[in-house]
């Protein structure tokens, strides 16, 4: 009988215990998980751009709270007068499936919510399901607009240039080259310079926490071309660089999803690279077309 009553009390005591866990300690009020055919960094840009859109589409405003690259994010969410926090874990299963857990809490109703969810179809439940579902749909749609294939280990040829010295935010890498794509191809019409090649982009500095990019906008010209001196445009070797090719097809504003790939294979197989992506560009993109077939090779050197 004295050994019932210890193991109904050490049950009772173990009770408790979980349930002011669950109520007091837990961080979430609810998680959903998902997998997802991408590479985690196009997950994290996918979660970045999802979240601008809810303000112009739902009033809703994000802050984020902590993160960290490409793995973590935590925002604060506010509209009206409900404050939430999502917390997003982004997880390579392998080379090409992610797993992505969102852990939400409700900060003015967080203890309804953890009794309810579990066992009852509740206003809130049902709304963060449709939103979570609707993100993934999304980013599904997204990785339709564009392939990569993992080429493996490659090296890059070496090729002599006229380049402009750029900078920019990740995500606005192809728009600044566009704008200013008549600045060197004009001086390079201007003085009789033949283009001798599709152009390069040479990233010189990629800071992933603040997703800011330094770049060379490179077009290959002749090695014995008569040097011009002028402010803006230069001239350089880019030498050859042994590191993971990946071949990227669509549209050139997204090709840092073959980056994300990239460092996503490396790291399942103990790869070292750099931060330093060269794509080569082999369509032009002002002749219009499919965007899928526009193809890209991108080499990231290794360590």
């Amino acid at each position: 009988m004295k050994t019932k009553k210890i193991i109904t009390s050490s049950l009772v005591f173990i009770f408790s215990v979980l349930l002011v866990w669950y109520l007091f300690v837990k961080v979430n009020d609810y998680c959903i998980s998902f997998k997802v055919k991408t590479a985690t960094g196009t997950v994290f840009q996918g979660i970045n751009e999802w979240s601008i859109s809810r303000l112009s589409s739902n009033k809703e405003s994000y802050v984020i709270l902590e993160k960290k690259n490409f793995s973590f994010i935590k925002q604060e969410m506010k509209k009206g007068k409900v404050t939430m926090e999502y917390t997003w874990d982004i997880n390579s299963i392998n080379d090409s499936i992610t797993n992505v857990s969102v852990g939400i809490k409700e900060l003015n109703n967080s203890i309804y919510n953890r009794l309810t969810a579990p066992f009852f179809s509740t206003n809130f439940k049902e709304t963060q399901l449709k939103k979570i579902t609707d993100f993934r749909n999304g980013l599904n749609k997204h990785n339709e607009s564009f392939k990569i294939k993992i080429d493996g280990e490659r090296t890059s040829e070496e090729v002599f240039v006229a380049y402009l010295s750029l900078k920019s935010v990740l995500q606005e890498k192809a728009q600044t080259m566009i704008r200013n794509d008549d600045i060197i191809t004009g001086f390079l019409h201007q003085n009789n310079i033949k283009i001798e090649g599709k152009p390069y982009l040479e990233i010189q500095s990629w800071n992933q926490d603040k997703e800011t990019l330094e770049f060379n906008y490179c077009f290959p010209i002749d090695k014995n071309t008569r040097l011009i001196e002028n402010d803006m445009v230069k001239f350089k070797t880019i030498p050859a660089v042994k590191g993971l090719q990946a071949t990227y097809f669509g549209n050139f504003r997204t090709s840092d999803r073959a980056w994300f790939a990239l460092l996503d294979y490396a790291k399942s197989h103990n790869l070292q690279l750099t931060n330093k992506p060269l794509e080569h560009f082999l369509a032009n993109p002002f002749n219009g077309g499919d965007e899928l077939s526009w193809e890209t090779k991108i080499i990231i050197p290794f360590e």
